[in-house]
């Protein structure tokens, strides 16, 4: 019998095995052929210490050490531009992500195809970065394998709760642990109900992304990822082309995500309406579930009703970028152990406040 059992194999499965296997042996078991096939492997991928909830920025600051000693970090920049009419919005997303106000100028230097016209004013951060998401994700991974084995195309079909721990049924065969954690992503109210734990009410919300050519055959690599204020679309160069998003956050199942033609299409006239160049062709689309709890926050540590299912879950758009501090969060709650994060932080991020 293993120590601990992971379902899930996204960036908060990977995360927690890495961490928890410096605690026990550990078993991860991964529902596709690949790890980070869902969400985790749809993401942007921004390192922005100032994006997201309280909790989630104070666990962005506390992970930016791993990105850097692990070499997972290169530069991007983060800007925010308002359209006209736009100025308290922009007012208050500048305010929110502490971000410098630039000039209108400096805007379109930065992404030269900009319509200063239809421009109140932009805000600007040049310490923000892409994450490499497979080397992130692979070296957790390999962290886990060093006390204990990742396991895909392991498809959940039952759990069962023992006197001593879990059994857990896949596809690729039964597995036994101690502790069962579930860091499923949009699936995780789905394997509590499975395993007779109350569910936490998590919430999957489709993100849809469209890859365009460079607009103008335009050098875009370095350009900074672009957002609108309030949040409507946003762009960041990819592999010599763009992503754009229509920053859609519509509820939905969980299930292997696709983009909605129409609110692509709507996200992209939304863009086009503030910079020069139209979107003649799409490369390719796609769309990942960002699941998030009912406070925005994740869910870190044991289940209410059962102390030895433990939640990792809720990571929201965050996941990449506050994965080292949330995961080692897990590992300290489930060893024992004293958090460096603050007081309230560790509270906004138990578990055990959805009762």
């Amino acid at each position: 019998m293993d120590d601990f059992l992971i379902i899930g194999g996204g960036i908060a499965g990977t995360s927690a095995g890495a961490r928890l296997a410096q605690l026990g042996t550990v078993r991860l078991l991964e529902a596709e052929d690949a790890l980070a096939y869902h969400a985790s492997g749809r993401s942007a991928a921004l390192f922005e210490e100032s994006y997201g909830t309280p909790a989630v920025v104070a666990l962005n600051h506390a992970s930016r050490s791993y990105h850097e000693v692990n070499k997972v970090l290169s530069p991007r920049g983060f800007m925010v531009v308002g359209a006209t009419g736009q100025d308290d919005v922009l007012a208050q997303d500048l305010a929110k992500m502490k971000l410098e106000a630039i000039s209108i100028q400096e805007a379109c230097i930065l992404m030269p195809i900009l319509k200063p016209d239809e421009l109140c004013g932009a805000g600007y951060h040049a310490d923000a970065w892409d994450i490499d998401t497979d080397r992130l994700v692979q070296g957790f991974a390999r962290d886990t394998r060093q006390n204990g084995e990742v396991v895909t195309g392991a498809k959940v079909t039952g759990i069962t709760r023992l006197k001593d721990g879990w059994q857990v049924k896949t596809t690729k065969g039964e597995f036994t642990g101690h502790k069962l954690v579930n860091a499923a992503g949009a699936w995780v109210d789905e394997v509590a109900n499975i395993a007779g734990v109350r569910p936490i009410g998590i919430r999957p919300l489709r993100r849809s992304m469209a890859r365009i050519p460079a607009p103008g055959g335009l050098d875009v690599s370095s350009w900074p990822m672009v957002l609108n204020a309030g949040e409507t679309w946003y762009a960041k160069p990819d592999a010599g082309a763009l992503i754009v998003s229509p920053a859609d956050a519509d509820p939905t199942t969980p299930h292997d995500a696709w983009a909605d033609d129409m609110v692509l299409a709507e996200g992209l006239a939304r863009y086009e309406e503030m910079v020069t160049e139209p979107v003649t062709r799409v490369i390719s689309n796609w769309a990942g579930l960002r699941s998030f709890t009912p406070d925005g926050n994740l869910a870190i540590g044991p289940a209410s009703d059962d102390p030895d299912f433990i939640w990792f879950a809720g990571q929201g758009g965050y996941g990449m970028q506050s994965s080292p501090a949330a995961s080692q969060l897990l590992a300290d709650i489930v060893g024992g152990r004293p958090s460096e994060l603050d007081a309230e932080t560790v509270r906004s991020l138990s578990a055990a406040r959805f009762g």
